[in-house]
């Protein structure tokens, strides 16, 4: 199915076919391929009024991930009935955040929006980390599906959540 990548900032260029890449990569190590995935690509205004809207919290942030299937808990795919729910969400990627955070930590921005987009995808697969044994089970499908991408890929990248309890 497709993977639609929009990039609705002009702030920070975006590497679209390496991102592209990795991606289908992801989607194929969690299984998912046959899912429609949008990533968008915003601003930090942007993804804070997404963030103010949604979770009130009136900040900018790296991802958000708006899941199709709201119900799933983390580890299940989602069991569609119609062509129309072969649908995994969408992913939105604050990319001014992410390069100013890449820029604070010396990091390298474009596998930190792989690892960001990994973060979304556990999100729109059920995974959360509200509580310590969510956050230990999400960062340990992270490190899972980062580890085969780097063998993939000959990268060494790390969970987003790492830090995230």
């Amino acid at each position: 199915m497709s993977l639609i990548i929009r990039n609705l900032q002009r702030a920070i260029p975006i590497r679209r076919v390496p991102l592209r890449k990795n991606i289908e990569q992801l989607r194929s190590i969690l299984g998912v391929q046959e899912f429609d995935l949008g990533v968008i690509c915003v601003s930090n205004m942007y993804i804070q009024q997404l963030n103010r809207t949604y979770r009130k919290k009136n900040i900018p942030t790296d991802v958000l991930s708006f899941p199709f299937h709201e119900n799933l808990k983390g580890g299940e795919l989602p069991q569609p009935c119609i062509q129309d729910d072969y649908n995994l969400g969408d992913i939105f990627l604050g990319v001014e955040y992410i390069y100013q955070q890449c820029r604070q930590n010396h990091d390298d921005y474009n596998s930190i929006l792989t690892v960001t987009v990994a973060h979304g995808m556990c999100h729109l697969l059920g995974y959360k980390h509200n509580t310590e044994t969510d956050w230990q089970q999400m960062y340990e499908k992270e490190t899972q599906i980062l580890q085969e991408l780097s063998k993939l890929t000959g990268t060494n990248l790390e969970p987003l959540s790492k830090h995230h309890f």
